[in-house]
């Protein structure tokens, strides 16, 4: 039987990509503090995949149209005098998530498929889905790579990268269109609503760690998909919801990190006398 023929094989090979794509994203998320711009694009996203579902087209398609829409909206919304970012924002999560609720009441015996996309159905995944997260990974890769340093500057001190001739709201907009197409990707794996905690944990765990921006990405990268396959592993072993279950694990390291951390750095106590 090919290696790939085996359910559980091709799931494997989906979280450590899933967790990968996610932590190179979460880094940026994290550092930004653009984690709920992220929970609300989850939740936007969910009414494109769900219009997919309805017209029998791929679901990554639907999901890439509702989630650039959001994306979008929000950066003009965001850059409008007077309007509040997060206002914009929990509008679009709110509403987004209704639209997709309103859809699925509109399809008989469709909210049977309704938590595959909620939370996941990791093993069900194709060939198909592996070779679209192994090239997605390799493009935000080499996107995020190649626009470090544009991408922190205009985050960061958007003041002084329009000084030096940087068009901020365009990368802006390249790192939300980034984000969102990772969202889409990860989907399959653990769902619109459990997608967040695999994105933001790994990378909030690493951040604890280093400042620089290599390290981070690499200790949140070997993160996600450790959290991955611990979740994948919990759920084989005790038949739970996979998607849960890595999610789950994605928490409990952030935890994890954060008491070591706050165990690394206690103070010594002082000796008598000193």
């Amino acid at each position: 039987m090919n290696w790939w023929d085996d359910a559980l094989h091709r799931a494997v090979a989906e979280v450590v990509l899933a967790g990968a794509l996610a932590a190179l994203v979460g880094v940026h998320v994290v550092l930004r503090r653009l984690s709920f711009f992220t929970m609300a694009l989850t939740h936007a996203t969910f009414p494109g995949v769900v219009a997919a579902g309805i017209v029998g087209v791929n679901v990554y398609a639907g999901g890439v149209a509702a989630g650039a829409a959001v994306a979008v909206g929000v950066a003009a919304l965001s850059r409008r005098r007077g309007q509040d970012a997060a206002a914009a924002t929990g509008v679009m999560l709110s509403g987004g998530f209704a639209l997709g609720a309103v859809l699925v009441a509109t399809q008989n015996g469709f909210s049977r498929d309704l938590s595959s996309l909620l939370v996941g159905s990791i093993l069900t995944v194709g060939p198909g889905d592996l070779a679209t997260t192994a090239a997605v990974l390799a493009v935000i890769a080499t996107v995020l790579t190649a626009c470090a340093r544009p991408l922190l500057f205009t985050g960061f001190d958007p003041a002084g990268a329009r000084a030096a001739g940087f068009a901020t709201g365009a990368w802006d907009l390249v790192l939300l269109l980034t984000i969102q197409v990772a969202v889409v990707t990860i989907v399959p794996a653990v769902g619109t609503i459990l997608a967040l905690a695999l994105i933001v944990a790994p990378a909030a765990a690493a951040r604890l760690w280093s400042t620089r921006l290599p390290v981070i990405t690499a200790l949140a990268a070997a993160g996600g998909i450790t959290a991955g396959l611990a979740g994948l592993y919990a759920s084989s072993r005790w038949n739970v919801a996979a998607g849960a279950s890595i999610a789950l694990a994605a928490t409990g390291l952030l935890l994890l990190s954060a008491l070591l951390r706050r165990l690394s750095v206690r103070p010594r106590p002082r000796r008598a006398g000193s």
